[in-house]
């Protein structure tokens, strides 16, 4: 996930917000902010209505935030709202172009100046074939525009595919579909781009274009792409096009303009957006549904509320906003390889750089208040931990503050999965692609990880061929695929992994994502988080999506027994590492081998249900 999709908001400062704590609602608004102007931006193609669209977006989350039944829902209420807001406005659009036809050359044609395409291109620094699929999108028709917001940040890992379905009101199967045809549409307007770009051109292609005007259309991109298509000289162009999905996996989100700010000028009281977070009025609230109503449907309108509230409540949130902007600006600039950025081994106690995420509700003391603290179960959705069953096992896991966890099966027997955790299902191996496991894993959630370890007789012990022949079935559950997770060499040119991936990209087989295990032999610190680091970055390198690690811990495996380091030096290790990994925009997901630790397996994180080791500890504190 990139760096400001690791900003958003988590389940405890969701409900500090709830319950009127100030702070945490800045901070709320502040993590959603990035978001939301990505999804509204690029829905809207840059029109010069963006910054009001997402202005009024984020006073309906400051507005019904109390009403949202599901603090762990928060990312999913969010995106939905946006998409209500963004559909209000084309239906505003509608009916002035419909009352006044005159209208249209205000409403229906993007800010040059705020153009997104451009935008991405050039604050992004796309080169090359990435810079091909931005400028592509602008050929695709209206109607696509809504939905290339949501699966572009679907393909950078921001979000998931259950909340592109969510906030569309479709079923996943029907979004697979729209999203197929979708990218078959810029596909083709990558053709026609690198067609229009070539140098020297086609003289047909000319002759084509003679009474084209230059503004990209859906109507001129089937004109062109037939030509192309038909063209023996334009269709040679379009050979060597990569996957869209491999270009787009990794890239951060469009940094906030400066002048986005601008809707949150000044300072106000500090009670004010509390005020207004508090119960609403309107009768039947607290069991309505999370999305709130529309303008269309009788909602308040921005007006509305502004009228309603005490002077400066946007104005309140200012102090959030900029914060995110400078963390955004911080976090695209320091890439994972720039010497500059900052040591991953930073002792504990070390000042958090820029762009970490924002702490969960400070502390009563901080702000004094009459509520009781609020103490978040959950301290990030992108931490997990491997479980196996163990007196205590659901209390140790519920004290993790895990966001994820997995059994290496599709059920978790004797486990029960704390409020607001995701729980995670594994077809293990070859024996466990039957109709009755696929149908657990399908129910079980969106992403499904998969064979587990097959290069290793031990583990899964299959060949490439055996999974990239079972591998449509795991396709067919319409889950988001992890890729096998290998023991070693995941980026070796012709190991297991790689062949793999080739196999299925010939083969035209889907994978979304990179899943790889890795436990380190030397013991020190500082050695061992650069040694995982430059392996995640050459994963990243050599296929270009988001990556889980699904396990890790320092462990040596020496003439067929593990040695580990004392806890300390693990706990020490745990902590650099979840640090570093922060950074690396590329890491959707973690997780820690394992949730229980026994005199077999030292690495763990609790010895019995209520009691943690010192890696538990630092794993507790991790984010």
């Amino acid at each position: 996930m990139s760096p400001a999709g690791r900003a958003l908001p988590d389940a405890g400062l969701v409900v500090a917000a709830r319950q009127g704590d100030q702070r945490a609602l800045d901070d709320v608004v502040a993590a959603s902010l990035p978001l939301v102007y990505n999804i509204v931006g690029r829905a809207l193609r840059g029109h010069a209505d963006v910054d009001d669209v997402v202005q009024e977006t984020l006073v309906r989350v400051i507005r019904y935030l109390p009403a949202l039944n599901d603090p762990a829902a928060y990312r999913s209420w969010l995106v939905a709202i946006a998409i209500r807001q963004v559909r209000d406005w084309e239906q505003r659009r509608r009916v002035a172009l419909n009352r006044d036809a005159g209208l249209d050359a205000i409403h229906n044609v993007p800010d040059p100046a705020s153009d997104f395409a451009g935008m991405t291109i050039l604050r992004l620094g796309l080169t090359d074939q990435r810079r091909e699929v931005a400028e592509a999108t602008r050929w695709l028709d209206p109607d696509d525009q809504e939905l290339l917001s949501l699966w572009w940040l679907e393909e950078t890992g921001e979000i998931a595919r259950n909340e592109v379905a969510d906030a569309l009101g479709l079923s996943p199967g029907h979004v697979a579909v729209r999203i197929h045809r979708m990218k078959e549409q810029i596909q083709s307007a990558r053709g026609v781009v690198r067609a229009l770009r070539a140098r020297p051109g086609c003289p047909d292609l000319q002759a084509v274009t003679a009474e084209w005007d230059g503004t990209p259309s859906p109507l001129w991109r089937k004109r062109l792409a037939r030509h192309v298509r038909d063209c023996a000289v334009c269709g040679q162009l379009g050979t060597t096009l990569l996957p869209i999905d491999r270009l787009l996996a990794g890239l951060p989100m469009l940094p906030l303009p400066a002048g986005l700010s601008a809707h949150f000028p000044g300072t106000a009281a500090p009670t004010a957006a509390a005020q207004v977070v508090g119960p609403p009025s309107a009768p039947g609230a607290p069991g309505a549904g999370p999305i709130p109503p529309s303008d269309a449907g009788g909602g308040p309108s921005v007006v509305d509320l502004a009228m309603n509230r005490p002077r400066g409540l946007v104005p309140s949130l200012a102090a959030g906003v900029a914060a995110a902007v400078l963390a955004i600006t911080m976090a695209v600039v320091i890439l994972p390889d720039d010497p500059s950025a900052p040591s991953w081994a930073a002792p504990p106690s070390a000042a958090p750089t820029a762009a970490a995420p924002p702490s969960v509700a400070p502390s009563p003391s901080a702000r004094p208040s009459s509520k009781a603290p609020v103490v978040p179960a959950v301290s990030s959705p992108r931490k997990g931990v491997g479980v196996w069953n163990f007196a205590g096992a659901s209390q140790a896991l519920a004290a993790s503050k895990a966001g994820w966890y997995y059994t290496w099966g599709t059920q978790h027997p004797g486990i029960s999965t704390p409020r607001g955790v995701t729980f995670v299902p594994m077809i293990r191996s070859a024996e466990n692609v039957t109709a009755p496991e696929l149908a657990r894993a399908r129910a079980a959630g969106p992403d499904l990880l998969t064979f587990n370890e097959p290069d290793m007789p031990e583990q899964a012990n299959m060949t490439v061929e055996q999974a990239l022949d079972l591998w449509p079935q795991l396709m067919a559950t319409g889950s988001r695929l992890g890729s096998p997770a290998v023991a070693v060499g995941a980026p070796d040119p012709q190991g297991w992994l790689d062949r793999f991936m080739a196999g299925a990209q010939a083969r035209g087989h889907r994978v979304d994502f990179i899943t790889v295990h890795w436990f380190g032999a030397d013991f020190t610190t500082a050695a061992a988080v650069d040694q995982l680091r430059q392996y995640l970055q050459a994963v990243y390198q050599r296929y270009r999506k988001p990556i889980w690690l699904t396990e890790f811990a320092l462990i040596r495996f020496d003439g067929g027994g593990a040695q580990f380091p004392g806890q300390e030096q693990q706990a020490a290790f745990l902590t650099a590492a979840t640090a570093m990994l922060g950074q690396l925009s590329y890491v959707q997901r973690y997780a820690w081998f394992g949730l229980p630790a026994t005199d077999k397996d030292r690495s763990g994180l609790f010895s019995s249900g209520t009691q943690t080791t010192a890696v538990g500890r630092a794993f507790q504190a991790a984010r």
